[in-house]
This record gives structure tokens, C-alpha cells and sequence, in this order.
């Protein structure tokens, strides 16, 4: 075919084109700019909804709550402990602090160590918690999170950090898996391990009344009170805390409850 003839071809198949009314472009364009920002919530932020910071503005500080605590992992980078251990958060101390230890079957969070025995230096009621990964067996994570953690008396019940259900696995199937890690960590330290989520990940994967025996650590920024009607222990209510001794933002949570009643839920009590 030569190239004369090429090139008319080319022109009546593309000509249909040209001839379509201006408003179908831009009904085109618009289609493809909604099509972008859907794939973008639905892909990146739906899966973590609840850690995307505000738009309006700074976060509320709940009401009625005594007992703060925070939440620390390698993002923090090196903690002033001298600095913590005087911070108020709303004109209160801080109890408790809840330390990342583990992630899948087999990373250690780098400043776990140190974070884990520092807590206790310097008096504060400690947690230490497991993140969820759909990479690994409940049994090789919860293995090696018991190889990496040793809770004493005194400490808050072991976490699993759960945020993510593999879209190949059904809701009965990740809830057993999720059993078998909370049954074998149970087994160790013969208390009920917390379970940390946000309340719409709960109400969607974790609604079997089986969970309702474990402790809940509920995270929901940006609210004036808790949206979940169950029972809850604590509340991560904004990722956006400032801190003397550390620096950048840091999770800031709630005790649902007494100093007495969170002294009595630690492993020993």
C-alpha cells in the first residue's frame, strides 16, 4: 500500500473523531478525572481511611478521660526519656505506652529494645504490640513475635495490630487465621490479647461475637467520641500528637476507665 493511500485510510478512520460535539469531550474528560480519583480513594486511602489526617483542621481532644497514653515505633527515631517522662497531654501525665515489637514473621521493629526497656526505666505501664501481615501464617507470626517479646508482670496483654484482610481470603477464613494467632499468644501469657483496629475494619471483618472477649483498641481520628457501640478499652484518637522528647507527631490514645482498672488489666494483675 503506498504511502498516500495509508495516510487516507488513516484520515477516514479518524475522522469520525473530529466530527463528535464539544460536550462529548468534556463529558469524556470528566468521566476519565472521576474514574482517576475513585481508583485513587478506593485503592490507597479506603484500606487506611482512618490514618489520613484531617482536612478541617486540628483534631479534638476527647473529654472525660484521665488516663492518656501513647504509642511508639522506629518512626518516632530516638526518644528524650527525660523530656517524656515529664510531658501532660491535656494537663495529664502519661500512663501507658504502647511499643511496635514485630511485623509479619520476621522483622523487629530496630528500636524495639531499647523503647521496650526504657518504658519500664522510666515508669510507665507498657504495651508491646504486633502488626498484622497477609504475607505470613498466624502461626509463623505469632512464633516469632513470642521469640521476640517477653512480657513481664506488670505489662499490658500482648497486641495484634490487624489492618488488612487479603482480598483472596473470605471473612470466616482471616477470622480463623486471626483466632490462631490471639489462641497461641493467649496460650503463652494465659490473658486475652488486645485486638487494634479501626471500628470500621472491626464491623466488617471482626463482627463475630468470638472477638467481643478480647480487649479492643479502637483508632478513629478526628471525632468527638467513638462512632463503634461496643465495648472498647482504649481509643487512639489523633496521629497528630506533639510531645516533649520526641520529635514529629506521635499517636495519642485514651484509657476507657481508671488508673485502678488499667493497673488490673496488666499481665499479673
Amino acid at each position: 500500500m503506498s504511502t498516500k493511500r495509508k495516510y487516507n485510510k488513516h484520515k477516514r478512520n479518524n475522522s469520525w473523531i473530529h466530527r463528535l460535539p464539544r460536550w462529548t469531550w468534556w463529558a469524556g474528560g470528566i468521566g476519565i478525572m472521576i474514574l482517576y480519583v475513585w481508583g485513587f480513594y478506593y485503592f490507597f486511602v479506603s484500606p487506611q481511611g482512618f490514618r489520613w489526617r484531617a482536612l478541617y483542621g486540628d483534631a479534638n481532644y476527647p473529654e472525660g478521660y484521665e488516663i492518656h497514653g501513647i504509642d511508639i515505633s522506629h518512626y518516632q527515631g530516638e526518644i528524650d526519656w527525660n523530656k517524656l517522662s515529664n510531658a501532660m497531654i491535656e494537663g495529664c501525665p502519661i500512663r501507658f505506652i504502647m511499643i511496635k515489637a514485630t511485623e509479619g514473621a520476621s522483622q523487629l521493629d530496630e528500636n524495639f529494645n531499647d523503647n521496650f526497656y526504657q518504658a519500664r526505666e522510666y515508669g510507665f505501664i507498657r504495651g508491646v504490640y504486633h502488626f498484622w501481615s497477609n504475607k505470613s501464617t498466624p502461626r509463623e507470626q505469632a512464633y516469632y513475635f513470642l521469640k521476640q517479646v517477653h512480657l513481664e508482670e506488670g505489662d499490658l496483654p500482648p497486641v495484634l495490630d490487624v489492618e488488612h484482610k487479603p482480598s483472596n481470603v473470605d471473612v470466616e477464613d482471616f477470622q480463623r487465621d486471626i483466632l490462631t494467632w490471639l489462641h497461641i499468644v493467649e496460650d503463652k501469657y494465659h490473658v486475652k490479647p488486645i485486638i487494634y483496629t479501626n471500628y470500621k475494619f472491626k464491623e466488617a471483618y471482626l463482627s463475630a461475637s468470638v472477638f467481643n472477649d478480647y480487649p479492643y483498641w479502637i483508632a478513629h481520628y478526628y471525632v468527638k467520641k467513638v462512632e463503634y457501640k461496643g465495648a472498647w478499652k482504649f481509643w487512639q484518637h489523633t496521629d497528630a500528637g506533639r510531645l516533649d522528647g520526641i520529635e514529629g507527631d506521635v499517636d495519642f490514645n485514651i484509657y476507657n476507665g481508671s488508673y485502678y482498672d488499667l493497673k488490673k488489666l496488666t499481665i499479673g494483675k
